[in-house]
């Protein structure tokens, strides 16, 4: 396994984010996880990635409870845009280059160079669809475990998330696992293999991606509408 949640519960206040979450993700497997707005998505990549502390439960990425040791198996890409945005291209790859012993300079620059982005341009001149262009080969340039990505493709015109998406499909370490959590469920749901969806802080289903399609005329996202009205 390369990620294990047990019981996992987040409050704020009196308000809980997240009750009692229980999951197991494989290596190998590119994971849908899906859920309306407030539904706990977020928390759970947060509290994945160390970036925010569980009440209870625990969380182990390849085995390591969160902390210095399962932050090196996770190459993360968040919602909101991370890098400094005076820098240039090449030089936000010379600082994963630095930062990440994993991380593959070669296949960055191959990436940029294949997508048609200046590696000279800074970055705040760059669109926002460019700008989450370079974010993704950033995080999919690292040979890791378990590559979480949020909103991968929200900021990104129709035209080019097929783009984007076959980027991250013919660039996963086959013996890693993606975690894409996202609202677009129609424009991703060809490459999921396993489809998690949360409400309320609640994991309300995990199945295989094949099996649910078969069972709602081939569409995940008409699975999401029928499990969803419910609430």
């Amino acid at each position: 396994m390369v990620l294990e949640c047990v019981d996992v519960v987040k409050r704020y206040g009196q308000k809980e984010a997240l009750s009692g979450v229980t999951l197991e993700l494989e290596a190998g497997k590119i994971v849908g996880l899906l859920g309306p707005n407030g539904s706990g998505k977020t928390t759970l990549i947060k509290i994945i990635n160390g970036i925010l502390q569980k009440n209870s439960g625990t969380v182990k990425v390849c085995g390591y409870p969160v902390g210095v040791e399962s932050k090196k198996h996770i190459s993360f890409l968040p919602e909101r845009t991370y890098l400094n945005l005076d820098m240039k291209v090449k030089e936000c790859i010379k600082m994963f280059e630095e930062f990440y012993e994993d991380f593959d300079t070669a296949k960055a620059l191959s990436l940029v160079e294949k997508l048609h982005i200046d590696p000279n341009e800074k970055m705040k001149h760059l669109s926002k669809g460019t700008k989450e262009k370079v974010q993704l080969i950033l995080v999919m340039s690292r040979n890791t475990d378990l590559y979480i990505l949020d909103e991968p493709i929200a900021g990104v015109d129709p035209a080019a998330r097929d783009l984007i998406l076959n980027l991250i499909v013919t660039n996963l370490n086959p013996n890693a696992c993606l975690l894409i959590c996202t609202h677009l469920i129609h424009d991703i749901e060809s490459i999921l293999d396993d489809v998690i969806f949360i409400n309320e802080g609640k994991v309300v289903l995990h199945r295989n991606a094949d099996e649910l399609r078969a069972e709602n005329n081939g569409s995940i996202n008409d699975a999401f509408r029928e499990v969803f009205k419910c609430f």
